[in-house]
């Protein structure tokens, strides 16, 4: 726990930075399918997209998602966040952002494979969820409101 508590501000600073790595891969995922979406089945420009999707995934959404998860249950741990009404709100949001990531991802494989499982403008509706879930997980975070 002294280690913890010594690395307290860089656990924090690197946790800070994954969260924005997951939410650059979750901001942009959507967007991908929407150009995607557009590429007509079997195309060479749809595999392209599906790869760019991949990679995105591989590089960038799946490792940030478990050093976020990782450094945030550590960070708990360190304050006593288990004890305080906020942290289980704000954790109640990661897990819904967490369902939101592989969700999305389901739906980048299902277009992948040639499939249109919603709409671009349906898409594009998604694609705003992150950006809802982090505004509320901010709030909770700095302001504690209980």
């Amino acid at each position: 726990m002294d280690l913890l508590n010594t690395l307290y501000f860089w656990l924090k600073a690197a946790h800070i930075i994954f969260v924005i790595f997951w939410m650059a891969g979750l901001f942009i995922a959507p967007r991908q399918l929407v150009y995607m979406h557009a590429a007509p089945a079997g195309s060479d420009e749809e595999a392209l997209w599906a790869e760019r999707g991949a990679t995105l995934r591989r590089v960038i959404l799946t490792p940030s998602l478990v050093v976020v998860w990782v450094l945030g249950l550590l960070l708990a741990v360190t304050i006593g966040a288990f004890d305080q009404g906020w942290f289980h709100a704000k954790l109640l949001l990661v897990l819904a952002m967490s369902a939101y990531h592989g969700w999305i991802v389901s739906r980048a494989k299902a277009m992948a494979r040639g499939e249109r499982p919603l709409t671009e403008r349906q898409l594009r509706l998604w694609g705003e969820v992150p950006a809802v879930l982090v505004a509320l997980i901010v709030i909770l975070v700095i302001v504690k409101p209980f």
